[in-house]
């Protein structure tokens, strides 16, 4: 349920026609979560 929920707010951006991808959203934890350089901050992902 907890990934449901994660996937839902990674989605938001996309849902309301800001970005093409969750990953290009500047503020997501999607860019942590690719794994991407340049994320605003660190995330813990040890649950997942």
């Amino acid at each position: 349920m907890l990934r449901q929920k994660l996937e839902y707010i990674h989605r938001n951006p996309i849902n309301r026609g800001y970005v093409d991808e969750a990953t290009h959203w500047r503020y997501s934890s999607a860019r942590n979560y690719a794994q991407m350089e340049n994320t605003m901050c660190d995330i813990f992902m040890e649950w997942f």
